[in-house]
């Protein structure tokens, strides 16, 4: 099911609405599902690995305490946000900026320059201290189980 950005995110609770809740494709969406984006986003951080490593863990945590009360919006909002650890703190291991492509307002968007890879180990540590919980949420058994329900409760298909 694909993430609907059309909803009017500002004013829906999606812990009393789970049923507008679309899963979308990897982080879809992270930065919009309320009350789960205020709950998660103070503690996601990956500047070193040791800051990593505690945010990781902490929103881990959150994950299982959203497994507990079988609320799988939250636990697929904080897998989001673990994912996006991995993919943000990967970036950064990749290209210093931040940026992947080169910024040339003439170039189309479907014709990008990649930046040139300056790995940076440090940001790379945090990557894989991020992507060890994103595996470990995305094949978690009761998580699996939650987003089955949603899918087939939920789903227009």
């Amino acid at each position: 099911m694909a993430f609907d950005y059309s909803l009017d995110f500002k004013n829906i609770d999606f812990r009393q609405h789970p049923e507008l809740y679309c899963v979308g494709k990897g982080e879809q969406g992270v930065l919009l599902v309320e009350p789960y984006k205020s709950e998660i986003l103070p503690y996601w951080r990956f500047k070193t690995p040791e800051i990593a490593k505690e945010s990781s863990e902490k929103i881990y945590e959150l994950f299982l305490a959203y497994l507990e009360q079988d609320d799988f919006v939250g636990a697929d909002m904080a897998r989001k946000f673990i994912q996006m650890g991995y993919t943000r703190s990967r970036r950064y291991a990749n290209h210093k900026s931040g940026r992947k492509y080169k910024q040339n307002s003439e170039t189309s968007s479907s014709k990008k320059e990649v930046l040139p890879y300056e790995v940076d180990p440090v940001k790379a540590e945090s990557a894989a201290i991020f992507k060890a919980k994103w595996v470990q949420a995305k094949t978690n058994e009761k998580y699996l189980q939650l987003l089955a329900k949603h899918k087939q409760m939920y789903s227009a298909d």
